[in-house]
């Protein structure tokens, strides 16, 4: 394909982006699900077959989606619900894919090895879909960090399994203690490769006063860290969402001015999206319609088997997280089981199986349509099953009390600019302290407001709204500094590690007893 055909198809594919999302939000359906269905007659519509290229999407897409999630993930919230992540991701996957490699090798009469292929594909809940669903549908924020973590861990598990069962199909042997070993040591140098290459970029970042010079850095950052994962054969997928958190956690710090942030954050805000839209409108090409009507009993037979695979794992490992960790309402136990959507990286995994498998077409064609079911059943049921739950119910008085504290930390932001700018001799002091007391008047008005919601007697507050404000969320993250500075404290011994210890233990068990927000 010639750079002309390239501009073309690419303008007619934003064109019809455009559309759908004008469409989506009329009709409303999620936007990635009507990409999809409207990537299904493009094929037929343009002069030239296109479709998803599996080096594309594992090389630049995925790299690009896993670190615009990484900088966006609070590392505070996703420590506070890394037992569940961490059971879901690791066993979960594993437990996941083993059972729908059974399944469908009775079910559909598959050999071992094309079975284990297509249970590690359809066991990956994909970051793309899901993160792109959530980011329209309002969740709890601790489901969603749950739901956003497994998404990002599970898909470098996804690739450390393929490539392990690609080892045992290439050399024909490899033992379960060698597999769990070679796992571990993948998923731990995925991890080392991260933690170097995100915090060696923070000093470089530092001296960069340019925010396009920040930005080619960060770029620079994405790909190379998934580049040098694959080289030194350890979990390029892993090392990206851990560079990522590492630079979104700690690069972009106080000192960063604001303009910098907004700019970086915009960029890869927008980059994330306009990748998410040639993602699903190229599965959308990808599948050809008549074969998937030929093989539909096949695919709903998949469907079946990775639902299984979910419900097997999602209960009986959430069931164990109330013996050391906040119990995981029942509730949310159905959004996770309901949705795991599968995308982009199924799909990659499926067009990179070996040209010499045996009935490699139809595992593509296999998994195609099963990421098909699910993107368009389970996508389009997705908000409809938030509000059978509830999960996505907001008082009148809970709106007022958020809108409240957004007025209140944007005036703290602004007047943190403020001192920033009076420091550095852009603003003389005159003017500096008429614009502070204009965001000061701002503050005290949403204080007020706020210290008189707070202060109401509770039987007066719920005969007027029904409902408590509800503090445990910052009552969490007091605790939570609380118990960083224990840590860090030992760390330094500056207190006994008995004194820290049993106050730690104290500090735990009044996290258990908060509710979930």
């Amino acid at each position: 394909m010639n750079v002309t055909e390239l501009i073309k198809i690419s303008i007619i594919l934003l064109l019809v982006a455009t559309g759908v999302a004008l469409l989506s939000r009329r009709l409303r359906v999620p936007y990635v699900t009507g990409l999809v269905l409207a990537g299904l007659p493009i094929t037929e519509l343009l002069s030239r077959r296109i479709g998803l290229d599996p080096s594309l999407v594992l090389n630049l897409f995925l790299p690009i989606l896993l670190f615009e999630a990484g900088i966006n993930t609070d590392v505070s919230r996703l420590r506070s619900t890394f037992k569940p992540i961490a059971l879901l991701a690791g066993p979960g996957a594993v437990l996941s894919s083993a059972i729908i490699a059974v399944l469908l090798k009775f079910l559909l009469g598959l050999t071992w090895i094309p079975a284990l292929f297509v249970g590690v594909m359809l066991a990956n809940t994909d970051t793309v879909s899901i993160i792109a669903l959530f980011k329209e549908i309002p969740v709890p924020s601790r489901l969603s960090t749950i739901v956003e973590g497994e998404t990002l861990f599970n898909d470098g598990a996804a690739l450390v399994a393929f490539n392990l069962i690609l080892q045992v199909y290439s050399t024909g042997s490899l033992t379960l203690l060698d597999g769990i070993e070679q796992l571990l040591l993948i998923a731990l140098g995925g991890c080392l490769v991260g933690l170097v290459l995100g915090y060696l970029s923070i000093p470089v970042f530092a001296r960069l006063d340019d925010p396009l010079s920040s930005l080619l850095l960060t770029v620079a950052v994405a790909l190379a860290t998934f580049q040098v994962g694959e080289f030194l054969d350890v979990s390029g997928a892993v090392a990206v969402v851990v560079a990522g958190l590492i630079f979104g956690n700690f690069g972009l710090s106080r000192n960063t001015s604001a303009s910098s942030r907004i700019t970086l954050l915009s960029f890869w805000e927008y980059a994330s999206f306009t990748v998410n839209t040639f993602i699903f409108l190229l599965i959308g090409a990808e599948i050809n319609p008549v074969t998937l009507w030929r093989t539909l009993l096949a695919v709903l037979l998949a469907v079946l088997a990775y639902q299984a695979g979910r419900i097997l794992t999602v209960y009986p490992l959430l069931a164990v997280v109330r013996w050391f960790d906040r119990p995981i309402p029942l509730r949310w136990q159905h959004l996770l089981f309901l949705g795991n959507i599968k995308g982009s990286l199924s799909m990659a995994l499926a067009l990179s199986l070996p040209t010499t498998l045996p009935g490699r077409e139809f595992l593509i064609t296999l998994v195609f349509g099963s990421v098909l079911v699910s993107l368009v059943g389970q996508g389009l049921s997705l908000p409809w099953l938030v509000k059978r739950l509830k999960l996505s119910q907001f008082s009148e008085t809970q709106q007022q009390v958020e809108g409240l504290q957004a007025q209140l930390m944007t005036g703290k932001a602004a007047q943190d600019e403020l001192d920033s700018l009076l420091k550095s001799g852009v603003l003389p002091r005159a003017i500096y302290e008429e614009m502070r007391s204009t965001y000061q008047v701002r503050i005290a008005g949403a204080e007020k407001a706020l210290r008189e919601f707070y202060n109401r007697r509770p039987d007066e507050f719920e005969a007027k709204s029904g409902e408590r404000i509800k503090l445990d969320p910052i009552r969490r993250r007091l605790l939570l500094a609380e118990k960083g500075a224990l840590n860090e404290a030992m760390r330094k011994r500056i207190l006994s590690e008995d004194i820290a210890r049993g106050r730690i233990q104290i500090i735990d068990e009044q996290l258990l007893r908060l509710d979930d927000d």
